[in-house]
């Protein structure tokens, strides 16, 4: 069995970058992490300064559901749609209306769901396997929204809406299922393929029963270019948080994450991102860093009492009360390079939300609402995934704060 110490001392080695949180990339991968968060918001400033250099695509992220794949299976050529267990070391495919209709598994809204997204997506013509959110079937409401009728829909949070009279609503009249594709992945069996963030929907076929969208962020060359001043003002936090970056005590902070990754199982819980994750449930910006990472001590006591409290034999508290101190020992070690960490996050989500205003500054197709009490009110896309086109790295812009309000405010489409 490894030891507190053991699990301190082993090479973290052998993960990618991966869709994260821009600003917790550093939490994930320390350095190599926190040097990708600041060229990726470098990039973006220089693709909404008008820079062709830039070596960074962005797309919307939308709020559909469920997810779903769909494409050829490798093995036997045949066309299938799945949800996420199509990935398994035995995969869950559905390869006709039947299997769909005997799924267990599948309740009576997703078997219609899948039904309708089997039919139509097998005509699309896909080579390999694409990965899309759902953003309707049969579920089209038709709402008045101060005074303008449009065509709704709401997958999960967020409530688009299109005007009944637009192109795009009479394409949606038109349409049985709505969906938006964000991932493609290629292999010579399914348990070995890659992915690759975007799609390329150019080559499919486009029945009017099928409408789709690449997620590609629109327009970002023509009014969504930065001014001067909104350049220069993401420029000097960058500079501040380049400066930041260069105070992080490197070994510290590669202990730091042997330590997160020692909190597995019942420890879960007591991990810094979980911390981080509760302010943000509550609303509550990090405004004073060196507090919040003393709190990250109390957090870490209080995580697992919990476990003391809940151990029904002697030896069981015991045993939770000695990691407690020892886990609580490890944390407080880290307070003044945690203190740092914060800041050069804070930092971060400062100048990423400075990009994520200008790229909401552009309408989109649809817009976007949540459903309350009272009606609708306006609020912003989800957010963004922002993509390295070389690297094939790509992390998500989202103003985290707006959403998670949203996520617990909002009607959702099952409360409805």
């Amino acid at each position: 069995m490894k030891t507190f110490s053991d699990i301190l001392t082993e090479d973290k080695g052998g993960k990618n970058l991966h869709l994260e949180h821009l600003e917790d990339e550093i939490i994930n991968y320390g350095v190599d992490g926190g040097r990708a968060a600041i060229n990726f918001l470098q990039s973006l400033r220089d693709m909404l300064s008008g820079s062709s250099r830039s070596s960074i695509n962005v797309t919307v992220k939308w709020d559909g559901a469920p997810a779903i794949f769909a494409g050829v299976d490798p093995s036997d050529g045949k066309f299938f749609v799945a949800k996420k267990s199509v990935f398994n070391a035995t995969p869950l495919l559905y390869k006709s209306v039947k299997e769909i209709s005997d799924a267990s598994e599948l309740n009576s809204s997703l078997k219609s769901k899948f039904t309708t997204s089997f039919t139509e997506f097998s005509k699309l013509g896909i080579k390999g396997v694409l990965q899309g959110d759902l953003m309707w079937t049969d579920d089209i409401e038709t709402d008045t929204i101060d005074g303008v009728k449009y065509y709704t829909f709401q997958p999960n949070t967020i409530v688009y809406a299109v005007p009944i009279d637009s192109d795009f609503g009479k394409q949606i009249k038109a349409s049985k299922v709505g969906i938006v594709w964000h991932t493609t992945y290629t292999g010579d069996t399914l348990q070995d393929m890659k992915a690759s963030f975007g799609v390329n929907i150019s080559g499919l076929s486009k029945p009017s029963s099928v409408w789709m969208d690449d997620a590609t962020y629109k327009d970002v060359s023509g009014n969504a270019t930065f001014t001067e001043t909104e350049r220069d003002a993401v420029t000097v936090v960058l500079s501040q948080t380049g400066k930041t970056f260069q105070r992080i005590n490197a070994p510290m902070l590669l202990k730091f994450l042997k330590f997160q990754e020692s909190m597995t199982g019942v420890l879960a819980g007591a991990s810094l991102k979980t911390y981080n994750n509760s302010k943000v449930r509550a609303g509550e910006i990090i405004s004073n860093p060196k507090q919040h990472a003393a709190g990250y001590v109390k957090w870490v006591e209080m995580t697992i009492q919990k476990q003391v409290d809940k151990a029904k034999s002697t030896a069981g508290k015991q045993k939770y009360s000695k990691l407690k101190k020892e886990y609580a020992r490890e944390a407080n070690k880290h307070i003044n390079n945690l203190t740092q960490i914060l800041t050069f996050q804070n930092l971060l989500v400062d100048a990423k939300m400075q990009i994520v205003k200008k790229l909401n500054s552009i309408k989109g197709l649809t817009g976007t609402f949540i459903k309350t009490a009272n009606g609708f009110k306006v609020t912003n896309p989800e957010g963004y995934v922002a993509i390295d086109r070389v690297g094939g790295t790509a992390v998500k812009l989202v103003d985290r704060m707006e959403f998670s309000f949203n996520n617990f405010t909002a009607i959702k489409a099952w409360d409805k």
